[in-house]
């Protein structure tokens, strides 16, 4: 069957978008359409410049026999700035302020358009990044694994507090809590991370760093390897933070439990970007 040109555009972009940072040969298009390479080389750079006039990403192009397309997302600066503070607004809400200065953000980790805007934007900042596997620990933080893992098109990991029969033979850790300071325990599967993993662990709510410090403890267990650590929030005022290298999109800078005032701002996140 021939394909109109509008019609390869069409298929072509939407074929793209659901194969994030995978190379497609050109011949997979030209197969698929039953046009010449030349032709849709062509649409390609339509698409190309489409996507980053838009802001949706860009199409990167490897030579060669072996060679192909490769979708990378991306989301433009402004825009990021933009979703951020409107982030902050909903966020300063005083009504999700909890006991501990910690946040409700049960609503934000339940709603599929923020939890894949926060994703592609956190894909963004790791575009370059060699990543094998996104980490998460249960539960809160699994959504957001989900929404990155899904741009840097990656399986993800989730690490537990108990054993599940489910999961087979695993191994844990104890860990100590950076903001209660108790020691706790964190399980993985044995099949769940292949040895020598490059390993991005995300989080919803970082205070200390204590879960974060215990998964990475955990990855040395499988000879993994740490290739970036990003949570939606950081608490600016934790005592002793146990992790320094991270990216955040937002920073709880202030608590008043008293006047019920919650103060936040940008995280790191176009530092860490640039």
């Amino acid at each position: 069957m021939k394909f109109r040109r509008s019609e390869r555009l069409v298929d072509m972009t939407n074929f793209l978008l659901n194969h994030p940072r995978q190379l497609v040969p050109l011949t997979v298009f030209a197969d698929r359409y039953s046009s010449a390479k030349s032709s849709i080389s062509e649409d390609l750079a339509i698409i190309k410049e489409v996507f980053e006039e838009r802001g949706i990403g860009t199409l990167q192009t490897v030579a060669g026999a072996a060679g192909g397309v490769k979708y990378q997302a991306q989301v433009g600066i402004e825009e990021s700035r933009s979703f951020i503070s409107s982030l902050c607004e909903t966020i300063s809400d005083p009504a999700r302020l909890l006991p501990g200065g910690y946040l409700y953000l049960t609503d934000i980790l339940g709603d599929p358009v923020t939890v894949q805007k926060v994703g592609k934007m956190i894909a963004t900042a790791f575009t370059d990044s060699e990543i094998d596997v996104v980490m998460t620990i249960a539960t809160k933080g699994i959504p957001l694994a989900y929404g990155v893992a899904n741009y840097l098109n990656v399986p993800v990991v989730i690490v537990r507090n108990d054993n599940i029969v489910t999961e087979g033979s695993t191994v844990s850790i104890n860990y100590v809590s950076g903001s209660t300071k108790r020691i706790q325990t964190m399980v993985l599967s044995k099949r769940s991370l292949a040895q020598g993993s490059k390993v991005l662990i995300i989080d919803d709510f970082m205070k200390a760093g204590g879960t974060i410090n215990g998964m990475i403890n955990l990855l040395e267990e499988f000879q993994a390897q740490l290739a970036g650590i990003a949570v939606l929030v950081e608490a600016e005022k934790a005592e002793e933070r146990l992790v320094e290298d991270y990216l955040s999109l937002i920073k709880l800078s202030d608590v008043d439990v008293k006047q019920k005032q919650i103060n936040v701002t940008e995280g790191n996140y176009f530092t860490k970007r640039d």
